[in-house]
């Protein structure tokens, strides 16, 4: 694990506060939380930031970049089951039974704010709202899983890809970045894997959406041309399929 840096995080100053735990808090109140949140060194691509089976004494919330959570079975073969952007906060599995139950790498070179458990909990119970905004992000969670199992059980490849695609952006737009213009960071072995799908059917999603002229890929850039054309695709899936499905873990 990379050491946790001495310097503290300023909640009451993150561009993402709106998005985290602080959301919803007043001003003292976002202070007092930042007072118990560190910040780690940065993780590099393919770097654990905890693995399944690992105790937990932390919720981690992400400051930049994005990771990838993963099941791993007993054969060693993984099932991806999320990805996570800024914002989100990772972890919430492990509160059960105080062991994560996936493990979580980084995507790419990522940032992330660490949460003690041991001080979480008693300033949960101090600040009302913060109990109340660790909860809706425990039933946005919840919800999430559902929304996923929807998905993934009666989408059409073509429908499942589009609605990833339009999941991502409509989670990049939320972020305050371009909803038409972004990149994979995942590769497409582990978007196959998430989706039940192999690569090369990702591949061929992938191409037909081009010859439609919905999105332009290069390499891993996705630009988005047609969204309302995307959306129509995806009509088939239920309205509450939103961005937060494939958040899910």
């Amino acid at each position: 694990m990379s050491e946790i840096y001495s310097r503290k995080v300023t909640c009451q100053n993150c561009k993402l506060a709106d998005l985290c735990l602080p959301f919803g808090l007043q001003q003292t109140e976002v202070a007092e939380l930042s007072t118990i949140v560190k910040e780690r060194r940065p993780l590099q691509l393919d770097d654990l930031l905890y693995w399944q089976g690992d105790n937990c004494q932390s919720l981690y919330a992400i400051k930049s970049g994005s990771f990838r959570s993963f099941i791993t079975n007993a054969d060693g073969e993984e099932q991806t089951i999320g990805f996570y952007l800024p914002g989100e906060v990772m972890g919430l599995d492990s509160l059960q039974h105080g062991r994560f139950t996936c493990s979580a790498m980084a995507l790419e070179t990522a940032t992330v704010c660490e949460v003690p458990l041991s001080n979480l909990n008693p300033l949960c119970a101090k600040i009302p709202r913060l109990q109340n905004q660790f909860m809706r992000i425990m039933g946005k969670e919840i919800a999430s899983d559902h929304d996923k199992i929807l998905l993934l059980g009666h989408r059409s490849a073509k429908e499942r890809l589009a609605t990833f695609l339009l999941m991502l952006s409509q989670r990049y737009a939320a972020l305050g970045f371009s909803s038409t213009v972004f990149n994979l960071t995942m590769s497409r072995l582990h978007i196959a894997n998430f989706l039940g799908l192999t690569i090369e059917t990702v591949s061929r999603q992938l191409s037909y959406l081009s010859q439609l002229g919905v999105i332009t890929v290069k390499q891993r850039g996705i630009q988005i041309n047609n969204l309302d054309l995307l959306k129509t695709i995806v009509n088939a899936c239920p309205a509450h399929c939103t961005a937060d499905v494939w958040a899910a873990s």
